[in-house]
């Protein structure tokens, strides 16, 4: 490794703070602020207090609010979860808490630690969680908030830091010992161990910072010196010597840049004395510094987009300060190298000096004239670029969104564009999901914010159906920076897309006119072909220009491509339709319909894109002026700094016609939604009468069938009651009538033991009475 030594700036006062920030109680104390985090857009963050108050912060509206009152002070905060409304906090009873910036509700409640926390990180999914204290760190998941692992180790080695490093499931821990480890977070299988460094001096680590691409890390700690590992090999590759007056580093934060892919290369360093000093890591200079020894700085943090620094002040106040700001001193073009001879004595006589000239002075002051005229606002010299992209046929992809920005000179208009998003979505991309479907929410929602920017900027760009096309590969490269993307599309839209609009809604006819002439005059018998299948240049060149090639090249060949749209002039993005359409002569050949000629144009082909882009510089050059597009084009001009420039080249009236139209659609389509919805509502309560009926019909069946089934049971009732009383009367009736035969036979019975009886005695009466009447009976009867 090397050591560098950080040499000083001169009038590096730079303290362009945005605003301050300061809490004070009803009796006029101050209340200190204790820590601060970013959400993932970096336009707003988390404060709190040393009262438990935690406020959120919007940068962007300039506006904050009071989200929860915890009651005790905060040890830590983190606010990139995944689900965007909810932050962490530790606080000082050892807990961590999971509350809704919006809902105010307590989310979950985290214990299991025995000291204080002391960091919380995230991983780049918003899924889990790293608590860090003192002697344990534990990882959370945060969809169940259950813990899923504890490390514990000796006490004798304390934890200085466990965290996740970015886009990995890595994580690195940092021990008091300064042995560094990293782990697979799914396993915790240690992946390896950093080497602890034989020679120079040693550092005791206190202070960790990780770029955002995962692949650097910077340590420091009691000490001026800062080491620099590369994670990719493990090994210790820099270390860089802060000033004198840096004793021990407190803390460090990379600063993002959106054009640097990850590889951050300004580290924020803050010190013992409370300056926070940020250097290139790379050429190693001292580029800013905020903070002071009468203002000095306890903490601070570093927006994930890079455009804001907040500082929490020794005094328990924040300080926001702009990136913009403080590196405008940075991009200020060097001083002149042209010094002006002042005159002497009036009286110095001059006539016996003889001056030669040497004719190499004149060549460098035309190279260093040529050199200033082609310089570009970072820096950059447009020829050298040029002859970088011709030698290798495209930039490297890790600076390519530097050199974009450099070539199209972006004015980073904030405020204007900020005025713009301000204004909400556009009525025109209300629904724009229901045409254009895309399967990522995020992608969609920066689609339609950047199209509402365009349609308010302009009113053209409200009416034109194609401009998603041309916006949508621009949102997936700068998704995570919408305002570079607008100014992007918008320079786009001012130069490549000159004249386009004339015509509307038609296509661009002199524009197609020109490719089909320039055609013409390089590959006459493919342009008759295609004349005789009747494809015209609204099928074979429109396609490429209201799609920018989208659809016909991958990623990489699209970005080769616009390497040199961007290195070039306006006319180059005609001249490559015209290319792609020689350079694919011999397929086209072979086609004779109409619908394998839109096939083709609106699907990927085998084509070498560096033989096209050879082809489309051949075009540039050999093609002649009465035919060539830059008689019709302008040279190219950046869209101006401040505000945006106005554009109204196209057909007002037609466009003014078709939003007046558009709008009375709209309304008409709502009084017509309202109107559905009032039937929907009527089909809806008259949908509940019916069921009600129906359910009253069913009910008053049921009532009839069982006053029926009641009724037949009544009435078989009383036919067994009757059935039972006749039966019964019967009964009563026979046993009368056994009853009277029983006593007329008795009686019978009677009357004849009394008429024997009588018989007998009448017999015995006679018989004593008349023996002698019995005898002569007797007698007589012989």
């Amino acid at each position: 490794f090397e050591k560098t030594v950080v040499g000083k700036k001169q009038n590096s006062n730079l303290q362009n703070k945005k605003l301050t920030v300061v809490r004070t109680t009803q009796q006029a104390k101050t209340v200190r602020f204790l820590h601060v985090a970013f959400d993932t857009t970096g336009e707003s963050f988390l404060a709190g207090d040393h009262h438990g108050h935690i406020y959120v912060f919007d940068i962007s509206r300039n506006r904050f609010r009071l989200v929860q009152r915890t009651g005790q002070a905060c040890t830590a905060l983190a606010f990139c979860l995944r689900r965007t409304s909810e932050f962490l906090v530790a606080l000082a009873d050892y807990t961590v808490k999971c509350f809704d910036k919006d809902t105010k509700q307590l989310v979950s409640w985290m214990r299991g630690h025995e000291g204080a926390v002391s960091s919380i990180s995230v991983h780049s999914s918003g899924r889990f969680a790293i608590t860090t204290s003192s002697d344990t760190a534990q990882l959370w998941d945060l969809d169940t908030f259950q813990r899923k692992r504890k490390l514990n180790i000796r006490q004798s080695v304390g934890i200085q830091r466990v965290f996740f490093l970015p886009l990995s499931n890595t994580i690195l821990s940092c021990f008091s010992d300064d042995s560094i480890f990293a782990w697979e977070s799914d396993t915790l299988d240690c992946k390896y161990q950093l080497p602890v460094p034989d020679s120079g001096p040693r550092v005791p680590y206190k202070a960790f910072a990780i770029t955002r691409d995962g692949r650097s890390l910077a340590a420091g700690g009691r000490s001026n010196l800062i080491h620099l590992w590369c994670l990719g090999s493990q090994q210790l590759i820099r270390v860089i010597q802060m000033p004198t007056l840096v004793r021990t580093v407190r803390q460090m934060e990379f600063v993002p840049d959106s054009f640097d892919g990850g590889a951050n290369q300004t580290l924020g360093v803050l010190s013992q004395d409370g300056v926070m000093r940020f250097i290139n890591i790379h050429t190693c200079k001292l580029l800013f510094h905020v903070g002071s020894h009468d203002n000095a700085i306890t903490a601070a943090a570093v927006s994930p987009s890079g455009r804001h620094i907040v500082a929490i002040m020794d005094n328990g106040s924040i300080n926001i300060y702009s990136v913009q700001s403080l590196t405008q001193e940075l991009n200020k073009p060097p001083p002149s190298q042209v010094k002006v001879i002042s005159g002497g004595k009036a009286d110095e006589d001059f006539s016996n000096i003889k001056v030669k000239v040497r004719s190499d002075i004149h060549r460098a002051a035309k190279s260093s004239d040529r050199r200033t005229n082609n310089d570009l606002p970072a820096g950059l010299n447009k020829k050298r670029l040029v002859a970088l992209l011709k030698g290798f046929g495209e930039y490297p992809a890790k600076y390519r969104m530097f050199v974009w920005r450099s070539l199209l000179c972006l004015p980073e208009n904030h405020a204007a564009y900020s005025s713009l998003t301000d204004k909400g979505l556009h009525t025109a991309y209300l629904s724009l999901s229901d045409k254009y479907p895309i399967k990522s929410q995020k992608l969609q929602r920066g689609l339609q914010r950047l199209l509402s920017a365009l349609a308010h900027w302009s009113a053209i760009f409200g009416e034109v159906e194609y401009l998603p096309l041309i916006a949508f590969p621009f949102v997936k490269l700068f998704q995570n920076n919408p305002m570079l993307c607008f100014e992007v599309v918008a320079t786009v839209l001012v130069n490549c897309c000159q004249h386009w609009f004339e015509y509307f809604p038609n296509p661009p006819l002199n524009v197609l006119s020109m490719a089909e002439n320039v055609l013409a005059h390089h590959d006459n018998e493919l342009l008759q072909h295609l004349v005789d299948c009747g494809v015209t240049s609204q099928l074979y060149v429109w396609p490429l220009l209201e799609t920018l090639f989208s659809e016909v090249l991958t990623r990489d060949e699209w970005l080769r491509l616009f390497d040199n749209v961007f290195s070039n002039s306006p006319s180059f993005l005609l001249m490559a339709c015209v290319s792609y359409v020689i350079c694919c002569r011999g397929p086209l050949l072979l086609c004779s319909q109409k619908q394998d000629f839109e096939y083709f144009f609106h699907h990927r082909n085998n084509l070498d894109v560096g033989a096209m882009i050879k082809e489309t510089y051949r075009l540039l050059s050999n093609t002649p002026p009465e035919i060539h597009p830059r008689t019709l084009h302008s040279d190219f001009t950046p869209l101006t700094k401040g505000q945006y420039p106005v554009f109204n080249h196209y057909p007002e009236f037609i466009v003014e016609y078709q939003s007046k139209e558009r709008e009375r659609i709209r309304l008409q389509e709502m009084e017509y939604l309202r109107e559905r919805g009032l039937l929907a509502q009527e089909e809806e309560k008259l949908t509940q009468q019916r069921a009600k009926l129906a359910a009253m019909k069913r009910e008053l069946k049921v009532k009839e069938l069982q006053l029926l089934d009641a009724t037949r049971r009544r009435f078989l009732q009383h036919e067994h009651d009757l059935r039972a009383s006749q039966i019964q009367r019967l009964e009563q009736e026979i046993s009368r009538k056994v009853s009277t035969a029983l006593f007329i036979h008795v009686t019978r019975i009677g009357v004849q033991r009394h008429k024997c009886s009588l018989l007998k005695q009448f017999d015995k009466i006679e018989n004593c009475c008349h023996p002698s009447v019995k005898s002569g009976k007797l007698h007589n009867s012989h």
